[in-house]
């Protein structure tokens, strides 16, 4: 299931939301003017490797340019391919505008970061030894999607089903959709572990364990922030 969009206006304008698209765009075209050796090399700098990760934690630095826990922030913005990009940046155009009306600008962005690096410690939780650089925006948006959820349970969300040439839309609630694709990464997470698998990057590409727990973090941090404040919606950085 593929979303197009939603029936969720809202008030302001969603500058943050605009601008982690513009610069997760941005990250991937320099990705793409690299040469395979030198992508490599960048991806290894400013991803998520587990393994440096724990290391770190143990007190044990492995010398890199960008601090082990800086990757957490950085890892972030980067994508594996222009298909990853591309259904990242669709999600977050879909649901983050929302967020952002309820949260305010400065509290949401806040709220993204902070997804996305608890999102990226639930992965590495589930791999520590692997030296597989763990990189996206998923965990970031996932946490979006589970603060959505919450706060906009009945909204309507129009997508579609790829089946080969044939491309029917269905329109279904927020709570279905968003719902189906939380059981569906924790489903994948479980199966893996049960197959004593290492998650992520080593298990097909997918990091299911971030897209799940950012899901979690997001739907408890969200109300923490405001979620559900009724103030009126202004266009500032602060609510």
């Amino acid at each position: 299931m593929v979303p197009i969009r939603d029936n969720n206006p809202t008030k302001i304008t969603p500058y943050v939301t605009y601008g982690l698209i513009a610069v997760n765009v941005l990250a991937f075209i320099y990705e793409a003017s690299l040469p395979p050796q030198a992508l490599n090399g960048f991806l290894h700098l400013a991803a998520v490797v587990p393994r440096e990760l724990t290391l770190s934690f143990g007190g044990i630095s492995v010398h890199q340019p960008v601090p082990e826990w800086a990757t957490l922030i950085t890892s972030q913005f980067l994508h594996g391919g222009f298909l990853h990009l591309a259904g990242n940046m669709l999600f977050l155009w879909i649901f983050g505008n929302n967020v952002e009306d309820k949260l305010g600008h400065a509290k949401y962005l806040l709220f993204y970061l902070s997804c996305g690096v608890l999102a990226s410690l639930t992965q590495w939780f589930f791999a520590q030894d692997s030296s597989i650089p763990s990189l996206g925006a998923s965990g970031a948006i996932a946490g979006v999607m589970g603060a959505y959820i919450l706060r906009f349970p009945n909204a309507e969300v129009l997508g579609v089903v790829p089946l080969g040439f044939f491309f029917p839309t269905f329109r279904v609630p927020a709570y279905f959709f968003l719902g189906f694709w939380f059981l569906e990464q924790a489903f994948y997470g479980l199966t893996s572990l049960e197959a004593r698998t290492n998650i992520g990057m080593e298990s097909g590409g997918i990091a299911y364990w971030a897209h799940a727990g950012g899901f979690i973090f997001g739907a408890i941090l969200g109300p923490l922030l405001g979620l559900f404040s009724d103030k009126s919606q202004e266009e500032s950085w602060y609510k």
